[in-house]
């Protein structure tokens, strides 16, 4: 069932007399054993002042058509977020709701920041079907729970967004990408580490192994972008072998396929992603003995596909961070979990919450918890 407003949003969730799904577009498939709720719908840009870098939208409104009234004044979702589309090979459209409920956050996010980190407001019904509202149009300080940040990675198990308020970033003049060929995993989680530490701002480093290349991203205004190439190619010249500049078209197009983890969409098996820390990442890779692997986030996300129902969490062992199951069979995942287990505290921190804001527990949700995404 689809919501047109709010109003509806609140006479469904109290009248439900099953578990609920909550989905936007679908993109990310939907939870078994409940009642589809779309919130798609909920859709439109009812606020957008790009002086103050603001925007306010349903939770329904499509990414591409926020995206498309950023760019008409030189503005971007500075996150980037990732299309799970061709890796989940699902249709529909991705919405702006969903990306905040799941934290989607691409390459850039490691320089700045989350999804969640650029939400300012949010609308939601929870589980009794009371409307909350919390936050606002500015960064500002707030008292008691900071309810923005506890929706944005909820992933549905706690309220049904309605409406979301977010912070916006100019985009840049232009960018560039570095491709370092022929580095080893360890080799390039070197380099990647060492242009992190450097001056030149940095604003995307990952490692492909299944094409020998090792890519950094610079962005700002040309001048700029061409003196901090040329230096930071003089600054890893001795971890470089063929060293390839890719101008600003091939640079977009090379960091989606980064963001949307495009060297798996056509290849079988699960898909794992690992949060961990970059210094982890070569052991963790090897490891995990994967059919195909890659590094983002500078070694902070490491991407993994590995052969069906395949228990990545036992091969890993215990290391700082987490393992998602991103793709994978509705078996795989019943056995195995989406998310990775929490601690007993945060268990108990989290089925509080739950108990809270959806005490007649409503909302399906895979998530056994809060993940930070």
């Amino acid at each position: 069932m689809m919501v047109r407003d709010e109003a509806e949003l609140v006479d469904c969730v109290r009248g439900a007399q099953g578990r609920l799904s909550l989905c936007g577009g679908a993109t990310r498939g939907l939870v078994e054993g409940a009642d589809a709720l779309s919130l798609g719908g909920l859709s439109g840009i009812t606020l957008y002042e790009p002086g103050s870098l603001t925007m306010v939208a349903g939770a329904g409104t499509p990414v591409a058509e926020v995206e498309a009234a950023l760019a008409e004044q030189n503005q971007r979702l500075a996150f980037e977020p990732m299309d799970h589309r061709g890796l989940l090979r699902t249709n529909g459209e991705p919405t702006i709701g969903g990306v905040f409920a799941a934290n989607v956050s691409g390459p850039r996010r490691m320089v700045v920041g989350a999804a969640r980190d650029f939400l300012l407001g949010v609308r939601f019904v929870d589980g009794r079907g009371k409307v909350v509202s919390n936050g606002g149009r500015v960064m500002k300080n707030v008292t008691g729970y900071d309810l923005v940040k506890l929706m944005a990675g909820s992933f549905g198990a706690l309220g049904a967004l309605s409406e979301v308020s977010f912070k916006v970033l100019p985009k840049p003049e232009t960018e560039a990408t570095l491709v370092l060929h022929g580095l080893s995993d360890r080799e390039a989680i070197a380099a990647l580490a060492l242009a992190m530490r450097s001056p030149f701002e940095v604003s995307g480093a990952a490692h492909v192994p299944q094409e020998g290349i090792t890519l950094l991203r610079l962005e700002g205004f040309e001048a700029s972008v061409g003196y901090r190439l040329s230096r930071l190619k003089e600054l890893l010249a001795a971890q470089a072998g063929e060293v390839e500049v890719l101008g600003a078209a091939g640079s977009a197009a090379r960091w989606q396929a980064v963001r949307d983890v495009d060297a798996f969409h056509r290849a079988g098996g699960d898909v794992w992603r690992i949060a961990c820390k970059p210094s982890q990442a070569p052991d963790l890779a090897e490891a995990a003995k994967a059919d195909a692997h890659l590094f983002d986030w500078a070694g902070g996300l490491l991407w993994c596909r590995v052969g069906a129902g395949v228990d990545l969490r036992a091969r890993l062992g215990t290391f700082d961070g987490h393992a998602t199951i991103t793709r994978a069979a509705a078996k795989t995942l019943k056995q195995l979990g989406r998310f990775h287990p929490q601690q007993t505290g945060v268990a108990r921190l989290t089925a509080g919450l739950r108990d809270r804001f959806d005490p007649r527990g409503i909302f399906h949700s895979e998530i056994g918890g809060l993940h930070a995404g």
